[in-house]
């Protein structure tokens, strides 16, 4: 729903942004044809001689002594704004300084700006020539040179279809084009809706992200639910298997046979125990205690080597924990990440033919201690190995996916380390690392 009214509002925003400039276009276009009749109304015959006959005057009046140089300044002044003055029709005023904010150049009509030459006369008396050109709007510096102004020129007509100005009379009538370009408010206009789409894309992102994490942590809160719930069950069962073990060892005292296999019933039972106590631990924050690595690395080999069912060949692991150094653990966290990557180790070696080798060794190197467990496996596809450790994801047909998910929590969120796939190929292994910070009291 939140996808499909973004959608609709990015939508509406186009539409009725295209709705807008449109209408100032149809606006600034209806102001260039009042400026371009303006040119031509100021242009007709009749204006011309009349121009032609006031300065004629005005310079007659300056031959004679009798008459004041105010009188023709004035009649100077009166032609100036005659021919300037702002182009009334219909009640619309076409304002230069206000409402003509549109760049526009007046053509002939081979495309080349129109030239309009002033000559001034100085303070010493000397003349002075200028040369303007018909550009509206246009800073100097954008038609300073012939390129320049050939290249707007060129922008302004591929822009808006030209306005024609006719000027002269039957007998020597003159075309001109006047070529305009758009406002600034137009080209702001064009850019808003992206601008719109992109913080209502942003606001998309935020709520999708929200709703993962949301999400992510309902399921978290339901697994750390369910591992406490086991844990709390499984206490009362332990505690009656712990009574049924101490009365077998009273009534088998003398059978050394018996009590054998009574005492390794035992260490399952411990081992069950503390499998509880890991569930119970999830999702608080656990004691970690300054201690080697080595011991509990021991304690997972030779329990599993006892306890997972045969391969059908020999299964040879090499252990070569030479770094030395504490490390802030929690025995019984820590222990059971270690168990659940030898497993994964060990289904490796299942599927392979080649010789069966699992290999720990650890080095220190720069304040941390780096673990490697590398088995001679059928080893990950390249796609596989950034989901090994996403929750539900496994190649194997039994299973829920959860022990690397587990691992990676329980080292990253638990110890402040690092666990990944540091090395892999098809049909040769696969190498897992570990990196953990020495602990201050090492």
């Amino acid at each position: 729903m939140l996808i499909i009214f973004l959608v609709l509002l990015g939508a509406g925003s186009l539409i009725y942004n295209n709705y807008l400039v449109d209408k100032i276009l149809n606006k600034e276009r209806i102001s260039v044809e009042l400026w371009a009749k303006a040119i031509e109304y100021n242009a007709l015959p009749v204006h011309q001689q009349a121009s032609a006959q006031l300065l004629t005057l005005a310079g007659e009046l300056q031959q004679l002594d009798e008459v004041p140089d105010s009188v023709i300044e004035r009649l100077i002044e009166i032609e100036s704004l005659r021919s300037s003055r702002d182009f009334v029709t219909d009640e619309l005023i076409l304002d230069e300084s206000r409402n003509f904010e549109i760049p526009a150049v007046v053509v002939d009509e081979n495309d080349v700006p129109l030239e309009y030459t002033f000559v001034t006369v100085n303070t010493d008396g000397e003349q002075e020539t200028t040369i303007e050109y018909g550009f509206r709007n246009v800073p100097f510096s954008d038609i300073d040179t012939p390129e320049k102004r050939m290249a707007l020129v060129q922008k302004l007509k591929d822009t808006n279809p030209p306005i024609e100005i006719v000027i002269g009379d039957e007998n020597t009538l003159i075309s001109q084009f006047v070529y305009y370009g758009e406002s600034q408010t137009v080209q702001l206009l064009r850019f808003f809706p992206y601008f719109q789409i992109a913080i209502m894309a942003l606001l998309l992102a935020i709520g999708y992200t929200t709703y993962r994490s949301l999400k992510y942590t309902e399921q978290s809160n339901l697994w750390v639910g369910m591992a406490k719930e086991a844990a709390h069950q499984l206490g009362t069962p332990i505690s009656s298997l712990f009574g049924w073990i101490e009365l077998f060892k009273e009534d088998h005292s003398k059978d050394e046979g018996a009590s054998k296999l009574i005492s390794e019933i035992e260490n399952d039972v411990v081992r069950l125990k503390g499998v509880a106590e890991r569930f119970g631990k999830i999702g608080s924050a656990p004691e970690l205690i300054p201690m080697e690595i080595e011991p509990i690395f021991g304690d997972v080999i030779s329990y599993l080597e006892r306890r997972l069912p045969q391969l059908g060949k020999a299964v040879v692991v090499e252990k070569k924990l030479t770094a030395k150094g504490l490390v802030a653990l929690n025995p019984e966290l820590f222990q059971w990440a270690v168990e659940n990557l030898v497993k994964n180790a060990m289904d490796a070696l299942k599927k392979t033919k080649s010789e069966a080798l699992i290999r720990i060794s650890s080095y220190k190197k720069d304040g941390s201690i780096y673990i490697d467990i590398n088995d001679s496996g059928s080893g990950i596809e390249a796609k596989n190995t950034k989901n090994v450790f996403r929750p539900g994801f496994s190649t194997k047909k039994r299973g829920w996916g959860l022990g690397l998910s587990l691992t990676k929590r329980i080292i990253e969120d638990y110890h402040n380390g690092k666990v990944f796939v540091h090395q892999t190929e098809l049909g040769k292994g696969t190498t897992m690392r570990i990196i953990l910070p020495v602990s201050e009291a090492s």
